[in-house]
């Protein structure tokens, strides 16, 4: 799952100079057996509070989503995620409005939804 992760990553962003990762085996596996195969050299990070940003921005899913005990399908855990996200930039202001004109929280989400 890490390496399929790195790979789109890849595939839509071109090749990282540096990556920050935890301790995790799996990710620090996933990186090792990516860039061998790949042959490019990339700096390896690994340390628990630099990744802390983006351990700190999915926060709010895996509140949600932890009393659900997980996901039975893949497809269904991706719908979630997304709705999960999009009520998230809708909240910091980070989705754009249509047409220009500014919206308010709740417009912005009903003028999805049709």
């Amino acid at each position: 799952m890490a390496r399929r992760f790195f790979e789109r990553a890849i595939a839509l962003h071109d090749v990282p100079e540096k990556i920050t990762i935890d301790k995790s085996g799996a990710n620090t596996a996933a990186v090792h057996g990516l860039f061998d195969a790949v042959g490019q050299a990339v700096e390896l990070r690994q340390s628990k509070y630099l990744n802390n940003l983006v351990e700190q921005d999915h926060r709010a899913i895996k509140r949600r989503t932890r009393p659900m005990l997980g996901f039975k399908e893949f497809r269904s855990a991706a719908r979630i995620i997304a709705g999960i996200e999009t009520l998230h930039m809708i909240r910091k202001g980070q989705l754009d409005c249509p047409k220009g004109t500014p919206l308010s929280s709740a417009q912005q989400f009903y003028s999805l939804a049709y």
